[in-house]
């Protein structure tokens, strides 16, 4: 199993899918740290980008520590798309993205409202029109992100998948729940598994994998070319060993505890390093939170750091862990 996106091999086909409020420079780099072969940024507005806006290019910066990382917008508009996609795809700061991806599946009202996200998925036409305006104004890779349809109603990812290959996308990645579903319920592994079918490109699954066997259980039953893991790697980058483990069929071992500390700790010093203490520290509580599943006095520790403003207070708080 393996993918190919540009000039990018994907040996195992593993992706960091991504998260908004997650997927961040810090996240990135300890997934790839631990086997996740490419990522994908939050997503970023395409009209931010156009009108320059500061914070925007911030969230969209790579560095060449954090391995291969796609860049993801949103929008409606084939013009603005474009253009953002230009710009992102040749910045002035930091390493270039392998790939622009586009987020035609995002659920949460605020998006969807405003026609972009998942919205998208009401109009084949509008997707094909917005994935050739960005293939075309770009020389990477344009992927696309979607779901099973809007609700139980509108399952159109099949058409939806082949609007956006026909526009120019060189690889899809479908969440298998539909809009109306938002992360609740499971993900439909028979739509996943149509979508495949219908493709000439490669396809990327996404939804309830947490672990070796999900992941297994998704490409055996759907036939795509790789994984994309989300919720499953929040806390827990160690899931892309464990898959790798499973796929090459050799032994896996946990990590230990010790581990796990040092591990959230880079991920929170990362973090640091991006964005200060005071950012930082509580956009991490919640990752770091559920590093500590099975710790001993893990309620004791999480109420500790929730207290923290530095990094040496959250650490101390974690390293209490190796004394119980």
């Amino acid at each position: 199993m393996a993918i190919k996106i540009g000039s990018l091999d994907l040996k195992h086909g593993l992706c960091l899918a991504p998260m908004a409020g997650y997927t961040d420079r810090a996240m990135r780099l300890v997934c790839n740290k631990y086997g996740a072969e490419y990522s994908v940024t939050e997503m970023v507005s395409a009209k931010a980008v156009v009108y320059n806006d500061k914070k925007t290019f911030s969230l969209a910066r790579i560095l060449d520590d954090e391995g291969p990382v796609s860049v993801q917008i949103f929008g409606s508009e084939p013009e603005i798309m474009a253009e953002a996609a230009h710009t992102l795809a040749n910045p002035a700061d930091g390493v270039p993205p392998v790939a622009i991806d586009i987020n035609m599946g995002c659920p949460v009202n605020k998006i969807f409202s405003n026609g972009e996200g998942s919205a998208l998925m009401k109009s084949p036409e509008l997707i094909e029109r917005i994935t050739r305006a960005v293939s075309t104004a770009i020389k990477i890779p344009t992927t696309v992100k979607i779901r099973a349809g809007i609700n139980t109603n509108s399952i159109n990812a099949v058409e939806c998948a082949l609007a956006a290959e026909e526009g120019g996308a060189s690889l899809i990645c479908i969440h298998g729940r539909t809009r109306e579903q938002m992360y609740g319920g499971l993900a439909d592994r028979e739509i996943i598994k149509n979508v495949k079918s219908a493709l000439h490109i490669p396809l990327i699954a996404n939804g309830d994998i947490v672990d070796g066997e999900s992941a297994i259980a998704m490409l055996r039953d759907t036939g795509a070319d790789g994984i994309a893991i989300g919720r499953g790697a929040v806390g827990n980058p160690f899931i892309f060993s464990e898959i790798i483990s499973v796929l090459e069929n050799r032994e896996y071992t946990p990590p230990t505890i010790e581990e796990r500390i040092d591990t959230a700790l880079l991920q929170l010093r990362t973090a640091i390093e991006e964005k200060g203490e005071r950012m930082a520290i509580p956009e991490a509580r919640k990752q770091i939170a559920l590093y500590l599943r099975s710790f001993h006095g893990a309620a004791r520790i999480r109420a500790e750091i929730n207290r923290a403003t530095c990094f040496d207070q959250v650490a101390m708080a974690l390293r209490s862990a190796l004394d119980g």
